[in-house]
């Protein structure tokens, strides 16, 4: 690894600090679970040093699953005091996103740093498209009467967070506002979700990981835990920050300007997987 002098790495630490917070409120004031926010930053500051290219991004989802186990905690306690996680909904989808998020841990080894890329970011694309769209898509009144409509639905929500190392709710909210949900009982739920998605993809990414040779000291599989133990105390603070502003504000305006970060993002990761 790259030695680093204290002038190089204090800005790499402010870096971190500032993105936790950050990813902390977004956790709580739109559900995202912090990680759309965490993966990229985890990844672009390893791809600053000589870290192995082919583990960067494996690395980087992992961590922040392990963020979002604690930040979902906070964020979900804060939206259930004010009323807006749906119990119903969370034990409809519970365990197809259980499911789906621990075949997307153990996927995750057979799958390349490009790979991941490529997800995150074709998936953090549309999402930003959604989140610019003024207008709320609505494809259905309700969601589907059928608990295999709902099971398919989840399992996929599952999958594809637990492989982009992201919460329930950049997948899940947009998909509950098409089925006619209301917002903050989308959000709110979302939050909760992304504590059944974290949990067991942890442990596939764990299982996934263990023995990979070229990973930094103190990983638990592919999770780099002193990178952990440095987001968490501000991510999990800052979540029910979040959580009272979405019950504050309107969140047109914080939505397309998280829309239009989230769409350079997504182009900057797509770009980095197809070359």
């Amino acid at each position: 690894m790259t030695d680093f002098t204290l002038m190089q790495i204090l800005p790499i630490l402010l870096g971190v600090v500032v993105t936790s917070i950050i990813a902390g409120i977004l956790a709580g004031l739109l559900g995202v679970g912090g990680g759309i926010v965490l993966v990229p930053m985890l990844f672009w500051i390893l791809s600053l040093t000589d870290f192995p290219p082919e583990l960067a991004m494996h690395m980087s989802v992992a961590t922040s699953l392990m963020t979002i186990v604690f930040t979902s905690v906070s964020s979900a306690r804060a939206h259930h005091r004010r009323g807006s996680v749906d119990t119903a909904l969370l034990k409809l989808w519970g365990p197809g996103i259980i499911l789906g998020a621990l075949s997307g841990g153990l996927l995750a080894k057979y799958i390349n740093a490009d790979g991941l890329k490529l997800i995150f970011g074709g998936i953090a694309l549309l999402v930003a498209i959604n989140m610019a769209n003024p207008k709320t898509i609505v494809l259905s009144k309700s969601l589907p009467s059928g608990r295999a409509g709902n099971a398919v639905i989840s399992y996929v929500v599952g999958t594809f967070s637990s492989l982009m190392g992201i919460g329930g709710g950049t997948l899940s909210v947009p998909i509950l506002s098409a089925c006619s949900v209301e917002i903050k009982r989308a959000v709110g739920t979302a939050a909760a979700f992304g504590f059944l998605i974290a949990v067991p993809a942890v442990i596939g990414f764990v299982i996934s990981g263990w023995g990979v040779p070229g990973r930094p000291p103190f990983s638990l599989g592919f999770i780099s835990l002193p990178a952990a133990l440095l987001i968490l105390p501000f991510t999990v603070s800052f979540a029910p920050v979040g959580a009272s502003l979405a019950h504050k504000l309107d969140g047109k305006w914080i939505k397309r300007a998280f829309a239009l970060f989230l769409g350079i993002t997504a182009i900057r990761m797509l770009s980095a997987g197809l070359t």
